[in-house]
């Protein structure tokens, strides 16, 4: 076994110089830069591709609608209708019920993550039943719903709002258990009390996991909007895409399932920015 002598004070010295002057190793793969450019060239050729498909046929044509018919479909069904509603109709009714789903769930879940992540009796009270649903998915809950709370508004909101609730409450309880303990013994050194610790330090150090949150919910929210759908509804996105699914009008499928995404990314893109502003420092500590 060889030993290892100690350093003299100089060589220390000099070590710990060199090591102040050494530059971070920074991995070749964390660049920073905008992916916008890869993502358009890359939706540019999934459409070219699907255009192809369809254009040689190598899925029968009942099956796979070609980009043109879809548009097509999209200016007939915003114009004429389809299902007894025109497509804006049939937009404004999903759009309702997805926002009321996300002020209640949002109203309630933001609140309790918060308390969760703050008070271990909270926790271990709410944890289990939150854990026990959250993977289940809505379409083996729906009935149950349907017998709670019957076949109206009340029962498709219900199942969306119970879609985002989790991820909100997980996403806030995680911000308050990411926020650092230094500054929060900081804050207490200068005799902050309970009001200034939360509002001045936990809240705002738990905004950007909480937003993040916000973002997964309102993909499940609309991911959900089609199960919620099948409540004896008579207009609706999700309605519109199974109504034409019935009858395989399969271009009708499409506008629904895109109008729905293009939905789905409008929101997204809106809590992004909202980060932005609210959050500045994230990914820059």
């Amino acid at each position: 076994m060889v030993a290892l002598s100690p350093l003299s004070p100089a060589e220390a010295r000099a070590t710990s110089a060199a090591g102040s002057r050494r530059k971070p190793a920074v991995l070749a793969f964390a660049k920073p830069g905008s992916s916008l450019l890869i993502s358009l060239v890359a939706s540019a050729g999934f459409l070219a591709l699907w255009f192809l498909v369809a254009r040689l046929r190598l899925v029968t044509p009942l099956f796979l609608a070609s980009p043109l018919e879809v548009a097509q479909a999209f200016v007939t069904v915003a114009r004429d209708g389809f299902a007894d509603a025109t497509l804006l109709q049939h937009a404004g009714s999903s759009l309702m019920r997805v926002s009321i789903a996300f002020l209640v769930a949002f109203a309630t879940a933001v609140p309790l993550g918060l308390a969760m992540g703050l008070n271990r009796w909270v926790k271990g009270i709410f944890d289990p039943p939150i854990e026990l649903y959250w993977p289940i998915p809505p379409l083996a809950y729906l009935p149950l719903v349907i017998i709670w709370l019957g076949i109206g508004e009340t029962a498709k909101i219900s199942i969306i709002a119970l879609a985002m609730f989790a991820p909100l409450v997980i996403s806030a309880q995680a911000g308050v258990r990411s926020v650092s303990l230094g500054r929060v013994q900081a804050a207490l050194s200068l005799g902050a009390s309970h009001r200034q610790l939360f509002f001045h330090v936990v809240l705002p150090g738990a905004l950007p996991e909480i937003l993040t949150g916000v973002r997964i919910a309102i993909g499940a929210g609309w991911s959900t909007l089609v199960a919620a759908e099948l409540v004896a509804a008579t207009r609706g996105l999700g309605f519109m895409t199974l109504s034409a699914s019935e009858f395989l009008v399969t271009d009708v499928v499409f506008v629904g399932i895109l109008t729905i995404a293009a939905f789905a990314i409008a929101f997204v893109l809106a809590i992004r920015s909202l980060e932005r502003v609210l959050t500045p420092w994230k990914g820059k500590e």
